[in-house]
């Protein structure tokens, strides 16, 4: 890596939630420690729901693997906040998730839990949640049916066989966390995705101001789109389908799209496909058409016999646009 200067390095806030936000975060991290991670907690499923339910906190899944993602932490300190409990009242609950509610049962307020929590850990960067609002994620669907809560979205979607129309946060009127605001008006690169489109990339979109705060900063705007559709929320969907939703949920500006133009394995594409994910198409001249710069690149990496983006490459495609 060479004489890298982390702390002075460009001011980088990223958005959204899910495996490809963390994955995203281990690779930057190597470059600047200038980041913030704007995390959506509209997720109501898994561990995250259950303590959701009990304890009445706001979900700590997405937030503990972002924290993680950035951490200086030992091998087992890491493997130890991943733990998943086997059996018992804790079956399927995460041992960071227990971490970060007791340090919220600790704290003034859940924004300083996930900061004591990084403090503990050694975070390069910040992660943030988008709003300390108990929010509930809904999708309107092209049939008219309406879904209540993130986790059913791509079930019933699945179900209906109908497009999700839209989305929206219930209340409509959830108020952003202060300093995401400011880090987003400050920030060199503003960066969305990867993850899943309308359960974690667009529910931040749908809180008050961020939208705003995006296109009034002079960051450079860049959307890493998803190298595989997405059962139960983009089936059938390319890049420009995927930044048309980000547009009609009130993104209003992007400079660059980057796409993945690595072959994917036979082998992959056909166990993708039984679960009706292929690989996204896209189509140069109509982003070019919105005033988009198409970044495409060979991105993809194969983790545990799933299609990810490769986080080396990724960082330093970001980085590259950034410096």
């Amino acid at each position: 890596m060479g004489n890298f200067d982390y702390l002075n390095g460009p001011k980088v806030v990223v958005i959204g939630g899910g495996t490809g936000l963390s994955t995203m975060l281990r690779g930057l991290k190597q470059y600047t420690h200038n980041i913030t991670a704007i995390v959506t907690v509209a997720d109501d499923g898994g561990g995250s729901g259950v303590l959701r339910e009990d304890l009445g906190m706001l979900p700590p899944g997405d937030i503990r693997n972002c924290i993680l993602a950035l951490a200086n932490t030992e091998p087992t300190m890491e493997k130890l906040l991943q733990y998943r409990f086997t059996d018992g009242m804790l079956k399927g609950q995460s041992f960071g998730n227990l971490f970060l509610a007791a340090m919220n049962g600790i704290s003034n307020s859940f924004e300083e839990a996930v900061k004591r929590m990084s403090e503990v850990l050694a975070v390069s960067g910040k992660v943030l949640p988008v709003t300390l609002d108990d929010v509930k994620l809904k999708a309107k669907l092209k049939n008219g049916i309406v879904i209540d809560g993130e986790s059913l979205i791509p079930k019933m979607q699945l179900k209906e066989k109908s497009p999700i129309e839209r989305i929206f946060l219930e209340p409509k009127d959830a108020m952003p966390v202060e300093e995401a605001i400011l880090d987003i008006l400050n920030a060199d690169g503003v960066i969305l995705g990867p993850g899943s489109l309308y359960t974690s990339i667009i529910p931040n979109l749908l809180v008050n101001g961020i939208c705003d705060a995006i296109e009034g900063s002079k960051a450079i705007k860049i959307y890493v789109c998803n190298i595989m559709t997405q059962p139960g929320e983009t089936i059938g969907y390319d890049a420009n389908a995927h930044v048309d939703a980000l547009f009609s949920h009130g993104l209003k500006s992007l400079d660059y799209v980057i796409v993945n133009n690595g072959e994917i394995p036979y082998e992959y594409k056909d166990r993708y496909k039984e679960d009706m994910a292929q690989p996204v198409k896209y189509d140069i001249y109509g982003l070019e058409q919105k005033g988009i710069k198409v970044i495409e690149k060979d991105v993809l990496a194969i983790k545990n016999n799933y299609i990810r983006h490769d986080e080396q490459k990724l960082a330093e495609i970001l980085m590259e646009l950034l410096i």
